[in-house]
Parts: C-alpha cells; structure tokens; sequence
C-alpha cells in the first residue's frame, strides 16, 4: 500500500471512506456485505463528499475505489423493495432517489477536477454508471461490467445515460437489451474503461494516473474538463464557435503564459492554477 493517512469514514455511519494520498482524494465505497449498493446513504456521501472536494485547493484529482468483490452492485433493490407498503407504492420514494443519484452523478461530472474509477469487481446497474461517469476508470483484469436490470423488468434507464456517452450505442444496446456482463478487457475495447491491470493493483493504479494528471495546472484542468462536457452536447459547428472561445480565453490565463513560455525555453513550467 502507497504511503497515506489511515483510511476513516466520512462519519461514524458512513457507508464511505475517505484518505488523501498527496493532493489525491481516495474515496472508498465500503459496505462489501450489500455489494457496495449505492443506497440512499452511499448516494449521499458520495455527494457531500464531492460537494467538499470542490472547494477543497489542495486536492488536485479524485479516485473512487471499492472494498469487498463488488465495485457496486447498483441501486439497494431491498431498500427500494421495502418502499412498496408506502400509501403511494413507493412511488415518491423511487422519484427522490433516481433523482438524487442523477444529481450525484452530475456532480462528478460538474467537479473541476479529473476522477478516476478503481474498478476492482463486478459493476453493475448504477454501479456501471458510476465506472462510466468518472473521468477516467482503471479495471483489474477480473472487473466485469453490466446492466442487468432488464433481467428483473426494470430498464437500466438512468445508467445508459452514462453508457451511451461512453460507448458506441450498439453496443450501449446490446448490454442494456441482454444484461450479458462484459469483461474487463472487453470493457477496455469498448472505450468503457481505459486500462485493465493484474488484480490487486488497480487502486494504486488509479492513484499513479490521478497523480500525473494532478502535476497539470489546476486552473487548466478545470477549463478542459468542463469544456469536454459541453461541447460534446452540442452541434459540430457551435462545438467549434465554443470551445474557440474557451481556447482564447485559456490563452489569456497566466498559467498558459507561463506553459508556453515554459516550453519555449525548454524548462518546467511552475504553475500558479489562475
């Protein structure tokens, strides 16, 4: 294990671990005994965390790793399934928690710092979403990635959102269609993952990669990530007009000046993040 504060949660009930590791934030869903479900409570640590880590200067990059066989197993079904004796079957219930996932997945996607996913297990459902949501996502070769819920009657709607923008939409199908489970490397060819390691190393794996990337200017990583976002939403053409305005802009920030300048003669730039 790489040299790190102790591992403690959020709270003392908290389904979520958190240590830094340098400027990395290590996120660790741990509830190994529900597949680590991201139920009600992992949904909102997960959030509050995110929410914090935004504000948080000294933290350059996020990775998001599991304890236990399972990365995540997706929604808490026992927790949803409990539900049901409400007046309103539950209804409102399962409203307020696809939508608070939505709105965690969001934040991942919104914070101005890159996240990666250690995928050491099985993903599944909204755990697959989760993998696919993350920046970047680091497999162990014995990770397997799915939306199953097909098989239960119940459509992986709000994982394909993250799905179908990370792989080719036939394929995107294929696993929402048939909840056939695909390998780690089958995963990495899909453009689902980015790379597959031994088992057993991914975590370290996935913190080497968010150290490179956090040697980067903060400031900058910040306008890529969210340019990336946007224009991928857009037409060709307005994606053009947009991120060339984003690109003048970065042009004007002093740490470009001092990239460029840094470049030119032929030394390492020393980055301000502005």
């Amino acid at each position: 294990m790489t040299a790190q504060t102790s591992r403690a949660p959020l709270q003392a009930s908290s389904p979520l671990l958190r240590e830094n590791v340098g400027s990395i934030a290590v996120l660790t869903l741990d509830s190994p005994k529900t597949r680590n479900a991201l139920s009600e409570a992992m949904i909102a640590a997960l959030h509050e965390a995110i929410v914090s880590i935004r504000e948080e200067k000294s933290v350059r990059a996020v990775v998001i790793a599991a304890q236990g066989p399972a990365y995540s197993s997706g929604h808490d079904l026992k927790e949803l399934t409990a539900r049901r004796s409400d007046a309103d079957k539950g209804r409102a219930y399962f409203s307020h928690m696809m939508k608070s996932c939505s709105e965690m997945m969001q934040a991942i996607v919104r914070l101005p710092k890159p996240v990666v996913a250690a995928v050491q297990g099985v993903a599944t459902a909204a755990g697959c979403q989760l993998v696919a949501t993350c920046d970047l996502a680091v497999a162990s070769e014995q990770a397997t990635f799915g939306t199953p819920g097909i098989d239960i009657g119940l459509f992986c709607s709000t994982p394909m959102v993250a799905l179908s923008r990370n792989v080719p939409r036939k394929h995107a199908m294929h696993m929402l269609l048939t909840g056939e489970h695909v390998s780690a490397q089958r995963a990495y060819e899909l453009g689902l993952v980015n790379s597959v390691v031994p088992a057993g190393t991914e975590r370290d794996a996935a913190i080497d990669l968010a150290k490179k990337i956090a040697l980067k200017s903060a400031y900058t990583l910040k306008v890529g990530k969210e340019a990336f976002y946007r224009q991928a939403e857009m037409s060709l053409a307005d994606a053009y007009t947009y991120a060339a305005q984003v690109m003048a802009e970065n042009m004007m920030a002093r740490d470009a000046q001092e990239g460029i300048g840094a470049f030119i003669e032929k030394r390492d730039p020393k980055w301000e993040d502005r």
